[in-house]
């Protein structure tokens, strides 16, 4: 049986008005990522954020209806769209440029970042597959990225609990190194057997999370998710990053080396509400 995660409390991201404000990563949350793998942060993006991004997201027709993704074990699917095209000026850029997100990231990575990539993972009710447990660095391996140097955060869209396939994660996982991987369904999937061995000795975590809160975690991470057998959609976006000391192959869809343009987190909002006029027009 697996343990349910307590975000981890910080100063109040929002002023008094509901205006994003810088967010800083505290040296305890520093050392807690870096002996986990993870860092659960709690309201790092306030309601109208998220509404705003989920309207946009399933009004944006090419990265919904359009979209594919890998069939499970036992032959479900789970939908996801993938890109790097960080030239845009969208609310997708807004969140993964912002410095909300990517001072926190720089934090806990010691070390510039840029934009590796980032996805929208949707699970829908009762017929959303799993993801096998896996590293991303399980795959990013193969493009030719030399050290694993690298993260996620993951934005709860909407609720991601136990009963619609929230993201689980083996605590301290990614001091194992990289695990061999393989397929199971169409999926890319870590050794079975070793996830097995880790799993009698590590903590199994279910990272459960309310709209707007943060999940960063290290690319050696061990992490899955179940099926979705409830009632309830569960949308979320995964922003992926690089160090800047960490070489790795310029491939499409997944760079190398750029700089980062960091916006000012107001653009979320403004950007997000331009989308959404473009969408009505």
């Amino acid at each position: 049986m697996g343990c349910i995660i307590e975000p981890d409390r910080n100063d109040a991201v929002y002023d008094e008005e509901d205006h994003p404000m810088a967010y800083a990563a505290t040296d305890a949350q520093v050392k807690q990522f870096q002996e986990d793998g993870f860092l659960l942060i709690p309201d790092l993006y306030n309601t109208e954020e998220m509404q705003l991004l989920l309207q946009v997201a399933k009004s944006d027709m090419g990265k919904t209806e359009n979209v594919r993704g890998p069939v499970d074990a036992e032959g479900r699917l789970s939908k996801l769209w993938l890109t790097s095209d960080t030239d845009r000026d969208d609310i997708y850029n807004a969140i993964c440029h912002g410095r909300r997100l990517v001072d926190a990231m720089e934090r806990l990575m010691e070390d510039e970042v840029y934009l590796y990539h980032y996805k929208m993972i949707v699970k829908e009710p009762r017929v959303g597959g799993a993801w096998e447990w896996h590293q991303d660095y399980g795959y990013w391996y193969n493009n030719g990225c030399l050290y694993p140097d690298m993260a996620s955060c993951m934005i709860a869209v909407d609720r991601a609990y136990e009963g619609n396939g929230c993201l689980q994660v083996l605590r301290g996982s990614h001091k194992l190194g990289r695990i061999e991987h393989g397929k199971t369904g169409t999926q890319t999937g870590a050794d079975p057997e070793r996830v097995e061995l880790a799993q009698q000795h590590l903590e199994h975590v279910y990272c459960e999370m309310e709209p707007g809160s943060a999940l960063f975690f290290h690319a050696n991470l061990l992490h899955a998710s179940a099926p979705n057998d409830s009632p309830d959609p569960r949308w979320a976006l995964i922003c992926c990053y690089n160090t800047r000391h960490n070489p790795c192959e310029d491939r499409g869809g997944h760079p190398s080396y750029r700089p980062l343009a960091k916006w000012d987190d107001d653009r979320v909002l403004e950007l997000g509400k331009q989308q959404r006029q473009q969408q009505a027009d």
